[in-house]
């Protein structure tokens, strides 16, 4: 895929020192680059502009970047990548389950963060357009109606299924892009952002109890199949509400 303009980012960050160094940096490096200070100047910007990806920093006045970020995944599939003074495990965990993309704790090295950024965007390359639709509605496939909004999944019959945070993530990542062979890789990045090992397999484990739960036989699974060497299938129509 040919890009014909340079990918455009947006700084979110409070801090006017960081909010400039990191817009000069990637000026430099080939990117257009738009600021803001708050979740205000965010919207605002959101609204004027075709962002390809946000740098989100987590603490901001107002609305924390935690729900700026949980806000925006339920209307959008821009890339964020989350920045925050915190260190803790639990902060980087947070952001990724409210969507994020990859996460890094400051201070940090803009040489380091401009890899993480090229490595998200060539990643979002990786599928065409088509494949990434919005993430508001209500899939329906088989026997089962699954709301990519709430997260929720109910079977035709009325019965609802509980789903672990990974199970949730893993069925939407299926349910936007049916019908293609997804990598591990691929799989990883839709449900965990990219602090997953190289070559981690969890995913073929998170792709097993999920099985358990929407195949029909899921020893003969006909829903999610295995493409040897490529990854997985999502092998039924999807249709939305």
């Amino acid at each position: 895929m040919v890009m014909l303009k340079s990918p455009h980012l947006l700084v979110v960050d409070d801090h006017r020192e960081i909010r400039d160094l990191v817009s000069r940096f990637m000026t430099r490096h080939g990117f257009r680059v738009t600021t803001a200070c708050d979740g205000k100047e965010m919207s605002r910007a959101l609204a004027d502009n075709n962002i390809d990806l946000i740098v989100l920093d987590l603490m901001l006045p107002g609305e924390s970047g935690l729900a700026l970020c949980r806000d925006l995944r339920a209307r959008s599939n821009i890339p964020v990548i989350m920045l925050t003074a915190m260190g803790e495990e639990t902060d980087r965990i947070v952001g990724l389950e409210m969507g994020a993309d990859d996460y890094l704790a400051k201070p940090f090295n803009p040489r380091e963060l401009l890899a993480r950024i090229k490595a998200v965007i060539r990643r979002m390359q990786t599928l065409p357009g088509e494949a990434r639709p919005s993430s508001q509605g209500t899939a329906q496939f088989e026997n089962w109606r699954f709301d990519l909004h709430r997260r929720h999944l109910e079977s035709r019959e009325g019965v609802i299924v509980s789903l672990s945070t990974g199970e949730s993530n893993l069925l939407a990542a299926f349910v936007q892009h049916p019908q293609r062979v997804l990598s591990r890789d691929q799989l990883l990045d839709f449900t965990r952002g990219r602090n997953a090992e190289p070559f981690d397999r969890s995913i073929d484990a998170q792709v097993g109890r999920l099985r358990r739960k929407i195949e029909p036989d899921p020893k003969n699974p006909t829903i999610i199949k295995t493409e040897w060497g490529g990854g997985y299938v999502f092998t039924p129509e999807v249709t939305y509400a």
